[in-house]
């Protein structure tokens, strides 16, 4: 594990990655997601665990994902997702349909290193039918009894924000649990925290029930509000007007134009 600055994190994801995101209402590592889209970063396949929300909406905006696989992208109260409908309608993205259940299971076959996970509730449904890396088999241990099997999913990188990490390198998720499967179902682990933590983490059972390992974390950068706009739990709320004029300026090109230009490239950009 090593302590990184926020460029040199974002320098450890590789243009062309599977790069695994949380939803909106986890951590998302909003200042990070900005660094990829000022780097000018293409080909991304994101994972939405199980979610994408306005990181993966302006991701998909800035040209920077090819592929999705997750069971929505929203941006709940706020709308539909602008940029997402748009490249979508276009046929400009690659869509790989799931369910939160399969996302879920995906990553835990991952996490445990086996091929696939078997999972019910899908059987039946369209996806079954068009999700060709997925097989309905025998149960082997019943009798006419169909089951799915979802393939693993392993991300080449897992990036989320959390509120704390200590100085080994553990990472306090609290209640978050997607994150640690993430974690654990990644090749890496790139994580941007709030503060860091003299003590050790594990040490403490106050915070050892809700703390990654220093073991699945690859890298870590200090990140004060690294979560902004979106909230982080216990730490600060959204910041709903800032949200509410990223979904009216995403509605057409020209103003998600404005809007990476004036709060990821920092300057202003003349209305057209």
């Amino acid at each position: 594990m090593a302590y990184v600055d926020l460029d040199t994190l974002i320098a450890r994801i590789p243009d062309g990655c599977r790069l695994a995101l949380p939803p909106d209402y986890s951590g998302c590592a909003m200042a990070a997601v900005r660094r990829l889209i000022g780097r000018g970063a293409h080909d991304l396949h994101l994972v939405g665990v199980p979610t994408l929300g306005f990181q993966g909406d302006m991701l998909i905006g800035a040209g920077c994902a090819s592929t999705i696989e997750c069971a929505a992208v929203t941006i709940g109260e706020y709308g539909p997702a602008p940029r997402f409908v748009a490249a979508a309608k276009a046929g400009a993205l690659r869509i790989i349909d799931g369910t939160c259940p399969a996302i879920h299971a995906g990553l835990q076959a991952a996490e445990k290193g086996i091929p696939f996970m078997p999972l019910r509730g899908i059987i039946g449904s369209d996806l079954a039918t068009y999700r060709d890396d997925w097989k309905i088999a025998d149960n082997a241990f019943g009798t006419n009894d169909p089951i799915l099997l979802v393939k693993a999913i392993t991300p080449d990188v897992a990036l989320f924000h959390a509120a704390l990490a200590d100085r080994h390198g553990n990472v306090w998720i609290g209640v978050r649990r997607e994150l640690m499967t993430m974690a654990h179902a990644a090749k890496a682990t790139l994580v941007t925290v709030e503060e860091i933590h003299d003590g050790d983490l594990l040490a403490d059972d106050r915070w050892a029930a809700g703390t990654i390992p220093a073991l699945y974390v690859t890298a870590l950068a200090e990140a004060r509000n690294g979560a902004w706009p979106i909230g982080l739990r216990g730490c600060y709320p959204a910041d709903a007007a800032h949200l509410a004029e990223y979904a009216a300026l995403a509605q057409t090109e020209d103003g998600f134009r404005q809007y990476v230009e004036k709060f990821i490239h920092g300057r202003e950009v003349a209305a057209q």
